[in-house]
Parts: C-alpha cells; structure tokens; sequence
C-alpha cells in the first residue's frame, strides 16, 4: 500500500529500531504512542505532547463516534484539524471499549450493538462501520475491528473469539479498501495459547496488513504472563512489518516489549497517573501526594528538563496537588510524557549502537536505588 513503509534499520537480539514512514511524518520505533482519548491528552496542549518527542497520537474510535460524532469530525475537516496535531494519528477499532465500557452489548456474527456509556443511546458497531468510521477521522493509521475477551476466560472462549476477530479481520481488510496514504494494521488475538496465537498469525498474515499488532494482552494476564507470550507471539508475525502492542503499559513493561521484538505501544497511564498525583522518574515512581515533599525545594528528577522539572520543586507540585489546582495535572503529565519518550529515544539509540543489554542493566539498576532520600 503507498504511503506508509516501514523500514528495519538495526536489531540488537530481538529489540528492533526503524521508522515508519507515513505522509504526515517519521514514527522513530520503538515508539510510544501517547492516549489522546476524545481528541485530546488530557491536561496537555498539542504542541506540548510534540514537544515531548512523540511522533504519533493515538485517537479512540468508540469514544469519538459516541461524542461528537465521526460525521461531525469530517465536516469539520478530520481529526488533525479538529485536534490541531499535524503528525500521525492511530486509531483503535472501538473494539476493546465496547467489550470494556458500553452497556447492554449483543455479540454477534455481524458485530456488536450497545448502548453508549455516555447517554444510554443504542448503536451498532461492525468491522464495516468501525472502517467508515476510521475513514471520516481521518487517522493515518487504522485498527481492524476485533473482539477483545479479558483474561482469564477458558480456552474455548479464546478460541470461539479469536475465530470471530479473524473473519472481522477479513472483513475490514475488504472494508477498508485502496486508501493510499494510509495503513490498516490486523490484530494477533489468541489469549495465552501459543497455537490459537500461531493460527491467527497465520491468517493475518494470509489476509496481508501493514502492520500487525498483539492483542489480547494487558487485560489482567499480570507481567509474568504477557512475557511469557511475547516470548513468541512477535516472531509469529512478519519480520519486515510493525508490531504493536496494544495498551502497555508501566516502563518495564514496555522496556520488556521492546527486548522481545515490540516496535509500537500505546496507554493512557503517563496521563493518567499524571492526574492522580504519580510521577514516572528514572527511579522509579514518586507519590507527589506524600508529606515527605512538602518542604522539599529540589526538583522532581534533577536530570529531566521537562518544565516541571525544569523550573518547579517538589514543595510547589505537592502543593498545586494538594490544593486541587489544573496546574498539577498539566505539570505531572509533561513530566510523566517527557519521561517515557526519553525511555524511548534511550532504547532507540541503544539498539543501534548494539548496547541494549547494557542499557536495560542501567535501567533496572537506576531503578532500584529507589526515590532520592527525604531531606
């Protein structure tokens, strides 16, 4: 398909770099996608997510259809102009939300039709729609639309579901059609099975995307478990295509994606946890609410040159915290954002230089030593 190539530019063991090339921008893989949920990350500006280095947005399909419409966003021009973000937009199916947030669902061959979380309206979601639906956003890069059953479930319900979300797979391919300038990416499905993960490898692969990404997983499996199945999972999948998986996660979570072959994550919890008081530092994770930084005039992480670490103290975002104010969470979030995009360019630069085992020794190590001591 014209428009987005991907090109595999060095390996170190199975950690891969590259970019994927697309007509709004270079994606640098790894690469992780901040969550812009309704149109935007939360607490954050657009031009501040690209000042943190990301090089593609994630949109959610399910949560824009409901509100404020996909027909409204083409009126209005598309998601990049709706957003004000000029760069590479991703977009999920809706599948995983509709399993995970709306009311009253009805599975069936054709879809899934439910009732929306936000007023109790009923819709109907099929592979068909979510591609239409992903057409009037717009969005660069495109999910099939799949079904996305929480672990643990039994083996015959894997199986039953993954089966589904292959024929759903065949069905958005034809769905989606010739769209120069965009990708349409399958999704590997198959729970902890190797086999049922191996056969729906097998038919994406035969269906042809460009780009493949591993569903099914950070649904409650643990980390142990998620490992264990990207122990295999990403090499079941082609060798010259980007592989994302979808919803991960906690640094070590992506920093052990990237060792076993990830090239693309996604998740909502730098944000997140940027509005609930969390920061992601080098050493691990600081509680802002905690007492102990009331009195401390020392940044958040003295290496970061974010401008919550640049230019306030721990004294000040404890207190924004604790005082309920907007600045917290904007503050946080830049941090949290900045965070993970150096985590990123970190991994980036470290498997081109042939040093990735190196560098995640540092990175534990770092970790380990815990916060900086309360003054």
């Amino acid at each position: 398909m014209t428009g987005v190539t991907f090109e595999l530019k060095a390996t170190d063991g199975r950690a891969r770099t590259g970019v994927i090339r697309t007509t709004r921008g270079d994606i640098r893989t790894p690469a992780f996608m901040p969550v812009g949920t309704a149109a935007t990350v939360k607490a954050m500006m657009p031009e501040s997510v690209a000042a943190t280095g990301a090089d593609i947005l994630l949109g959610n399909t399910y949560h824009l259809m409901l509100r404020p419409g996909a027909e409204r966003i083409a009126r209005l021009g598309g998601l990049h102009r709706f957003m004000n973000w000029e760069k590479p937009i991703l977009t999920d199916s809706g599948g995983f939300q509709v399993m995970s947030l709306a009311d009253l669902r009805k599975l069936t061959e054709k879809g899934v039709t439910f009732r929306s979380h936000v007023d109790g309206s009923k819709h109907e979601l099929t592979p068909e729609r979510s591609m239409e639906i992903q057409r009037l956003l717009g969005s660069d890069i495109v999910m099939c639309f799949d079904e996305c059953p929480a672990l643990p479930a039994d083996r015959a319900r894997i199986e039953e579901s993954m089966r589904l979300s292959m024929r759903w797979a065949a069905r958005s391919k034809a769905a989606f059609g010739d769209r120069p300038g965009h990708a349409l990416f399958g999704i590997q499905q198959g729970g902890l099975e190797p086999d049922l993960r191996e056969e729906s490898a097998k038919a994406l692969r035969d269906i042809g995307f460009d780009g493949y990404a591993i569903g099914g997983l950070a649904v409650g499996e643990g980390q142990e478990a998620m490992f264990a199945c990207l122990d295999y999972a990403p090499d079941m999948l082609p060798n010259d295509k980007p592989r994302y998986l979808m919803g991960v996660g906690k640094p070590d979570d992506i920093l052990g994606a990237v060792k076993r072959g990830v090239d693309m994550m996604d998740c909502v919890l730098p944000s997140r946890s940027g509005r609930t008081g969390q920061a992601w530092t080098r050493r691990g994770q600081v509680n802002i609410k905690n007492a102990r930084h009331a009195d401390d005039p020392r940044p958040l992480d003295a290496e970061c040159t974010c401008p919550a670490c640049r230019n306030y103290s721990r004294a000040y975002l404890h207190h924004v915290f604790r005082a309920g104010e907007m600045i917290s969470g904007m503050l946080l979030t830049w941090h949290n954002l900045h965070y993970y995009q150096e985590l990123m360019a970190g991994m980036r630069a470290a498997i081109a230089e042939g040093r990735f085992d190196a560098w995640e020794g540092e990175f534990h190590a770092q970790r380990a030593e815990g916060d900086i001591a309360p003054l």
